[in-house]
């Protein structure tokens, strides 16, 4: 006889269990699971039958939190249980003597009696290689960046802030030693960064510096759970990546210069074994010596017995002469460090192109290296400080109000290059001639707001942040103080086959034909004003007094008749004479008459005039605007028309083409291929849309 299956012992009733059950079986409070499930990265799952899970049809419902019955007796084996279980056991006997008004022993009992959590066991437990951690860091940088500019509150301590601080500070100060910022972008919720470490990409955002608002609807609790978590965790991979340039983890800091906003300038870098600070190039780490092989030895010996001005053979030569030598091998030991390889362009235009890599360690450590860049008061600081010196500016200035540790808070010094302003382009008056010792004098005096200094270039902040996701210097011109910025855009959104790119030329975008439509609508347009503008009555245009009293002159004239259309009233010939009238019957009857095409050309003719004369008539406007227009226009209209019925002509063809293949379809993949048609036209059309306002926009700048 077969076992007796029991009810909950198979399938999802044992492979889930409830948040309620899953708390009994810990023994510990709900706030605390809810900490130990974040620091053990244990996260609720969603079953796909909840009443199976549930063990019952009453149990569930959708409210119900679910967890893996695995992950929970994971938990059973954790050493932080018994710390929780100490810090409850604490809370009593706290709790006893603040009853009896022990109030001594219960502040001795919380000083020295408080367990201290350490997570680092579960660091290294979630973390095994530093690759791992590295791949984790993007929420990390952002929680504890946010932490960092949060003001001191009751549920947000100031020893949190000033710990978050610290710890985005020493992380900023690897990634200027090391050059390993590659991109940033200025946006709406705040600056995005992105480095790349040991070749891992990291994407964080930091908050603009402005006052910040803590609301009661942010449960800091949970986010402060986070934060304790993060903050261990910055501190490993910080204390591994100083090590790895050979440099001393935790750097000195310094508290007063601190406190006069040095940020930065406030850690004191040094390397192991060095008492005195590094210089602002980054250190390698030192490595064994190498054992040099004889064969190189005695490339080097040739090389120096070589005469002043003779040069060393190519490297073909050098492989015809020693054949067991690679070319490349020795192309790839040149090679310096952080070069990128380039990819060629493919045979075949329409295949895929490879993204080719624009910013480098090289080209990051050299883009501001020979500048000397103040920074004006109402400018950001900090980013615009972080991103100069990580891509090589070694001599950063600004004003003593923005804090201590510039290069220089002269203003007025000569060996600035480039000053980073933020303000309006304002006309000043003309400045008195003074002396050769009367000007040597005020060179070292502060000077007036928007003064400028000769041989200086001025520059907007946005300059810098477009300078390093191009990969090179862009020109200051487009930046200076006043002028119209280009647009900023976002360094990862690259744009796919068929959407609009702003980086490129319209003309490489527009579909065909798309452009003389939508010039000959500009023509129109503008006709339609200018007739609107004249506010001049047509004669003959229904409704129009003047037209009114003309006809009604013409029907008390005798010899003449007048017959009343739509549109237009036409004067008719003189009915006396009968001449005229059997020429043209004797013309008549000798015309054989039209043919079918053209009853039917000539009817669709005056069809199209009829309705030409209608929309006129509705809208207001001249008859006669057609006959004034120039030959161009006239000759562009007509082209936009063969354009557009080719255009129509071609999309109603692929139409017939698209529904008799659908024909063949089956329902479910007619479906899906209707789906991805609207997509598809959706997204052609806001492309349209964004083309039009950049084709408008480049009219009135041709214009202006």
């Amino acid at each position: 006889m077969a076992k007796i299956q029991r009810r909950g012992q198979k399938g999802a009733a044992k492979n889930y269990i409830t948040r309620t059950q899953a708390v009994r079986k810990l023994q510990i409070s709900l706030p605390d699971f809810r900490r130990l499930c974040i620091f053990k990265g244990i996260y609720p799952r969603e079953p796909r039958n909840k009443k199976k899970a549930a063990k019952n049809s009453q149990g569930a419902n959708q409210a119900t939190t679910f967890y893996y019955t695995r992950d929970i007796q994971y938990l059973l084996h954790e050493p932080l249980l018994n710390k929780f279980r100490d810090h409850k056991a604490l809370a009593k006997k706290i709790g006893r003597a603040l009853g009896r008004n022990e109030i001594s022993d219960a502040n001795r009992m919380e000083k020295n009696l408080t367990p201290k959590m350490t997570l680092d066991h579960i660091i290294k437990e979630r973390y095994p290689t530093f690759v791992d951690a590295l791949r984790d860091l993007d929420d990390c940088l952002s929680m504890l960046f946010l932490f960092a500019n949060l003001p001191s509150t009751e549920t947000v301590p100031p020893k949190t802030i000033q710990l978050c601080q610290r710890l985005t500070h020493e992380f900023e100060h690897y990634l200027i030693r090391s050059n390993s910022l590659r991109k940033s972008f200025l946006s709406i919720k705040g600056i995005y960064y992105q480095a790349t470490i040991q070749g891992q990409d990291i994407l964080w955002l930091v908050p603009y510096k402005f006052v910040q608002r803590v609301t009661g609807d942010v449960d800091f609790r949970i986010m402060g759970t986070f934060v304790q978590f993060y903050t261990t965790l910055l501190g490993f991979v910080n204390y591994r990546l100083y090590t790895s340039l050979g440099l001393v983890y935790p750097p000195k800091f310094d508290a007063k210069a601190d406190e006069h906003g040095a940020e930065l300038a406030a850690f004191a870098i040094e390397g192991r074994n060095v008492a005195a600070a590094l210089d602002d190039k980054v250190e390698q780490p030192a490595a064994a010596p190498k054992q040099v092989s004889a064969t190189a030895q005695a490339e080097a010996d040739k090389l120096l017995e070589l005469p002043s001005g003779e040069e060393p053979t190519s490297s073909y030569a050098t492989a015809q002469e020693n054949p067991s030598s690679n070319p490349k091998d020795e192309e790839e030991e040149d090679r310096q460090d952080g070069e990128l390889d380039s990819f060629p362009a493919p045979i075949d235009p329409e295949s895929d192109v490879l993204h080719q890599p624009t910013v480098s360690a090289s080209t990051a450590a050299n883009l501001f290296e020979p500048f000397t860049i103040y920074l004006s008061r109402e400018t950001p600081r900090h980013p615009l400080e972080l991103i100069l010196r990580a891509f090589g500016c070694k001599r950063v200035a600004w004003d003593t109000v923005l804090g201590e540790g510039a290069y220089t808070s002269d203003e007025a010094d000569r060996r600035i290059t480039h000053q980073i302003v933020d303000r309006p382009n304002l006309p000043l008056p003309p400045v008195p001639v003074e002396d050769e010792e009367t000007a040597a004098a005020n060179a070292s005096m502060r000077l007036r707001p928007g003064e400028r200094v000769p041989g200086r270039i001025y520059i907007q902040p946005q300059w810098v942040w477009d300078c390093i996701n191009a990969g090179k210097l862009l020109r200051a011109d487009l930046y200076a103080p006043g002028a119209t910025l280009p647009p900023h855009l976002s360094p990862w959104v690259k744009a796919k086959q068929g959407e609009y790119d702003p980086t490129k030329p319209l003309a490489e975008q527009e579909n065909e034909g798309e452009a003389l439509a939508a010039e000959a609508d500009s023509d129109d347009e503008m006709a339609d004003e200018n007739a609107g503008s004249d506010g001049e009555e047509v004669d003959g245009v229904r409704g129009d007094g003047e037209a009114r009293n003309l006809e009604s002159k013409l029907l008390q004239q005798g010899g003449k008749e007048v017959v009343t259309g739509e549109g237009m009233d036409v004067e008719l010939a003189e009915s006396d004479d009968d001449e005229d009238e059997e020429a043209d019957a004797a013309k008549d009857e000798e015309f054989g008459g039209f043919t079918e095409d053209e009853e039917e050309s000539e009817s669709e003719d005056e069809a199209a005039r009829h309705q030409r004369e209608l929309a006129a008539e509705a809208d207001g406007r001249s008859l006669t605007a057609d006959a004034g227009a120039t030959p161009a226009k006239a000759l562009r209209k007509k082209e936009a028309e063969k354009a557009q019925k080719a255009i129509s002509r071609q999309r109603k063809e692929a139409q017939e083409e698209t529904d008799r293949q659908k024909m063949m379809m089956s329902r479910r993949k007619r479906k899906i291929f209707e789906k991805m048609q609207y997509s598809n036209a959706q997204k052609d059309a806001e492309a349209e849309k964004l083309r039009g306002k950049r084709r408008k926009i480049e009219k009135g700048q041709a214009k202006n």
